[in-house]
């Protein structure tokens, strides 16, 4: 069997790494006389405050480094593989996959579906457990690896079956038994498909799942996701505004018990069933810390509340009346349509609070994949160019366009189509702007030219509002 051995990309400044003369090229054998075979297992075998740890140089030369550190040190290294081994693509076949909803021609990797548990442990991945088996759970147990963010979908074994389109779906339920056994801490999802699992399905989900508080500390549940490309597919339909009320009627029927009895309301509804629904969203208290906010949960009520703050903080300060009359601009601001309203409110706030500002708000629609999706991380950047352009050929736009930094993709000045920001720049004759999603970069983007430079500098993250001339 062929030894597992894992190169080392990089050696961070002032490591453990750095110190041990370790170098980018050099080949980590083991740690403690034991192979690794993932980041797993590095991750554990590191956690001692010893540790021997095996290192083979391009000569070929072995080094045998005997290493004392604190309890929680990692060596200060990137390998080429950041699993430090293959990928595992999922298996099944679900009925709401939205890579299965894509369109033909785009980037290879956009269609690549993991269903990996290390990357639930090291990126927060929903994963369904149908690729895993019991030495990965005991695995899991034993490093106490921990949250593992599962996508259950049903309790029910037969109908997961179905919507995973895997014979082997609803047998690995089991595996939440042995977890809670384990004490390992979990979150749980539920991708909502009208007529399928909803209703009294997600009923006994919800309390099947709550059978593994405190370790399964939240459930969200989420809609499908659906695009204009599903021919062929397994027909998913929209939920109207009154069945929305209804999913979210469910859920928080559910939520005081729990709370009273665990301390968490565990069982949650995404932001876009109450913008369907048409209802406020609930207080920052019904969130729980906004555990599950990567997945849409809390995301616009943390937003309203980051803003209000912000913006308070503004218009309270000593600074106030001097930059109220600085701000000259005119800006755009494009998002998705779901974010719309929320967006449009705040733009007017904003131009009460600093009576030169002129703020352009645009709900792009989703040409691409269809206008049933309405998120602003799924717009792309020909939709983008095409409808701002439209705008500015009726109105003055100004030279500036806002964008949330979730149209890019991750660390990348490039749209989801593989546009970049500095075509759309040409296009458009605009300055792109993308900001962080929070309250209080909505405000300091908006009034301070800036805020861009400061993006692009990679300097400073936040700036503050009342230091900036917005000139």
């Amino acid at each position: 069997m062929k030894k597992m051995e894992h190169i080392i990309k990089e050696v961070m400044p002032g490591s453990i790494a750095e110190e041990m003369e370790i170098e980018p090229g050099d080949v980590l054998c083991a740690i403690n006389e034991q192979e690794i075979e993932d980041v797993f297992d590095y991750r554990y075998l590191l956690k001692d405050e010893y540790v021997e740890v095996l290192i083979r140089k391009p000569s070929g030369e072995e080094w045998l480094l005997e290493i004392e550190k604190d309890y929680e040190d990692d060596l200060g290294v990137e390998f080429e593989n950041g699993l430090m081994s293959e990928y595992r693509s999922c298996s099944n076949k679900c009925i709401f996959c939205f890579i299965d909803q894509m369109p033909p021609g785009m980037r290879e990797t956009l269609y690549f579906k993991d269903d990996d548990s290390r990357l639930s442990f090291l990126q927060g991945n929903y994963i369904t457990l149908t690729n895993m088996q019991e030495k990965d759970i005991d695995r899991i147990i034993q490093m106490q690896l921990a949250p593992i963010n599962i996508s259950v979908q049903t309790t029910n074994p037969d109908l997961r079956c179905k919507m995973l389109n895997n014979r082997f779906a609803g047998e690995k339920l089991k595996f939440l038994q042995r977890l809670y056994d384990g004490h390992v801490e979990m979150n749980g999802q539920i991708v909502c498909c009208k007529n399928v699992n909803d209703g009294a399905e997600l009923e006994r989900s919800i309390n099947d799942l709550a059978g593994y508080l405190p370790f399964m500390r939240s459930v969200s549940v989420v809609p499908a996701g659906i695009t204009k490309y599903r021919e062929g597919l397994f027909p998913i339909e929209l939920f109207s505004k009154e069945e929305a009320g209804a999913v979210i009627d469910l859920i928080e029927s559910h939520q005081q018990a729990y709370y009273e009895e665990f301390g968490l309301h565990f069982i949650h509804a995404s932001d876009e069933w109450y913008i369907t629904a048409e209802r406020d969203f609930p207080k920052e208290e019904r969130y729980d810390g906004y555990i599950q906010l990567e997945n849409g949960v809390g995301m616009m009520r943390l937003f309203i509340n980051e803003f209000c703050e912000a913006l308070k903080e503004v218009t309270e300060s000593e600074q106030y009346s001097n930059l109220k009359g600085t701000v000259h601009r005119t800006v755009t601001l494009a998002t998705g349509r779901l974010a719309y309203p929320t967006i449009s409110r705040f733009a007017e706030q904003m131009m009460e609070a600093f009576p030169q500002l002129q703020i352009h708000v645009m709900a792009i629609r989703n040409d691409f994949f269809g206008e049933t999706i309405t998120v602003a991380g799924l717009i792309t950047g020909q939709d983008l160019i095409a409808q701002v352009k439209e705008k500015k050929e009726q109105m003055d736009i100004g030279d500036t366009l806002l964008i949330p930094s979730n149209m890019l993709r991750s660390g990348e000045a490039v749209f989801l189509d593989d546009i970049h920001v500095d075509e759309a720049e040409a296009a458009l004759q605009m300055k792109i702007t993308a900001m962080e999603c929070t309250g209080r970069d909505f405000i300091e983007a908006i009034i301070s030219k800036e805020y861009a430079m400061e993006r692009e500098n990679d300097r400073v993250a936040y700036i503050r509002a009342f230091d900036s001339t917005g000139e």
